[in-house]
């Protein structure tokens, strides 16, 4: 439990780094014409940052961040990087790339979306990670989830998830659209 305040940091600092500019440039794009936004739905990049609960071990939860990178409305490729730590001292580091699809159609970036996961889990046991990994496992799930947009540019993101080697997991992130 000694770690959670510094995941909070680091959740601070990264929300502030990655959303502050951002912001900075929201208020010029608002000023667009509906069909540049048209445009930009078609070449959707997108970040997210967000905070993720996944059942690891018979113990209890692991708790932990992701990050995520993402191209693409209607459907989406990216990569996703979540960390994960419990009670039992198990830090585990995912590596996934992720395959998306909106359910409301080609041209969404809203709404309730499946998504596939796949990559490497890393787990540590000795206090520190090292590449390659002596122990870890394939990593491979599917989500259910449903993106709210705010302004035509941030969103949230509710999302839960089953797969190997985790159970299920639950997510809830907020990102960024450009």
């Amino acid at each position: 439990m000694h770690k959670l305040p510094s995941a909070f940091i680091f959740a601070l600092l990264c929300t502030f780094l990655f959303f502050t500019p951002a912001a900075a440039f929201s208020q010029e794009e608002e000023n667009k014409d509906k069909s540049n936004a048209v445009l930009r739905s078609e070449k959707d990049i997108w970040i997210s940052i967000g905070g993720e609960l996944s059942l690891y071990s018979y113990v209890g939860p692991a708790y932990g961040g992701s990050f995520t990178f993402g191209y693409g409305s209607g459907s989406s490729i990216g990569i996703k990087a979540a960390y994960f730590f419990n009670e039992e001292k198990i830090e585990t580091l995912e590596i996934c790339l992720l395959l998306r699809f909106y359910l409301f159609g080609r041209n969404a970036y809203s709404g309730p979306f499946l998504q596939f996961l796949g990559g490497p889990s890393l787990y540590n046991r000795s206090g520190s990670f090292s590449l390659p990994s002596n122990i870890g496992a394939v990593s491979a799930g599917l989500c259910f989830g449903w993106r709210f947009i705010f302004a035509n540019r941030w969103f949230i993101e509710p999302m839960i998830r089953g797969g190997y080697p985790y159970l299920f997991g639950a997510t809830v992130s907020a990102g960024v659209r450009f």
